[in-house]
């Protein structure tokens, strides 16, 4: 018998997306939407002076995996940098799409497993890292 591809634990991120907060200030936006499945996720980025993120915000429009992918890097975005950020997406992809083995180092993407083998769910998984990677370009 095949794994389910929606796990409990993936439908528990998904339900605990945080609503879009208010920041202090918005240093970037980043808007993001998969050709493929037309999910949207548009994030908004608080930096501080060193150019580390401080608060981020995320208005997602998307299926189950992407609501998940977004709760995880809301969870763990505070603190982060752009570089960080942008080797956790290129990780992801890797991942997904089965040229590395070990999910990305940025804690929570391993729930997420039963959704390499769909490829078809790989663009809005990827969708959050991506929206916050132009919010932070924006912000430069």
């Amino acid at each position: 018998m095949n794994a389910p591809l929606y796990t409990i634990d993936i439908l528990r991120l998904a339900s605990a997306l945080p609503a879009p907060a208010a920041l202090d200030r918005i240093d970037g936006t980043g808007v993001e939407r998969s050709p493929t499945c037309g999910s949207t996720v548009t994030t908004r980025v608080q930096l501080d002076d060193a150019r580390w993120i401080e608060q981020v915000s995320q208005d997602v429009q998307a299926c189950a995996f992407g609501q998940a992918a977004a709760a995880i890097v809301a969870r763990h975005a505070t603190g982060r940098t752009g570089d960080e950020v942008e080797t956790a997406l290129e990780q992801l992809s890797a991942w997904l799409s089965g040229q590395r083995d070990v999910p990305p180092d940025w804690p929570g993407f391993e729930t997420l497993a039963s959704a390499r083998s769909r490829a078809s769910r790989h663009p809005a998984i990827l969708l959050p890292l991506r929206a916050l990677r132009a919010a932070i370009e924006s912000a430069r």
